[in-house]
């Protein structure tokens, strides 16, 4: 049997090694294509990890605000009124400034982290790359290659 990659001369053909060609090139593209996904995954969990430490920041400056604020409140303004003798509704005043600044505190590190997470274009840039990608390999045009022929003739005598 012949080997129908090989013509008769037993060199190779064109349209084998154009078809081996095609094949590593699909094989490469598409294990770009895995890698690049796997990359935007993992850029996606930092930009979801980002969005949720900014949430956490921004719910635990709420939960400061609204669940510390009358404990906090009396024990603070009836401490400032003890060490100053000031009059008790200025030490409440003070105590309430407090919080909000503790509350404004943990805004301020929502506000950081929610800016991280906006600049965040991880998956972006890979689609991007991807889209190059595949620009550049619908573009490539194959080199044409001569097909050398190494065989001599070979003049038969009839004795």
């Amino acid at each position: 049997m012949s080997d129908p990659a090989h013509n008769v001369h037993g060199v190779e053909s064109a349209e084998r090694s154009l078809g081996q060609l095609v094949a590593t090139a699909t094989t490469e593209m598409s294990a770009l294509v895995h890698d690049e996904i796997a990359l935007a995954k993992v850029q996606l969990k930092q930009d979801v990890k980002r969005g949720a430490t900014s949430g956490g920041a921004f719910g635990a400056a709420g939960a400061v605000l609204i669940f510390s604020l009358p404990m906090l409140s009396f024990a603070l303004a009836y401490g400032i009124h003890a060490w100053s003798g000031w009059h008790l509704s200025v030490c409440f005043l003070l105590s309430f400034a407090a919080n909000v600044l503790v509350a404004g505190l943990l805004a301020l590190i929502g506000v950081v982290f929610a800016k991280k997470a906006k600049k965040g274009k991880g998956p972006q840039k890979v689609a991007a790359s991807a889209k190059e990608t595949a620009a550049v390999l619908g573009n490539a045009k194959p080199h044409p290659r001569q097909v050398q022929d190494n065989t001599s003739v070979v003049a038969r005598s009839s004795v």
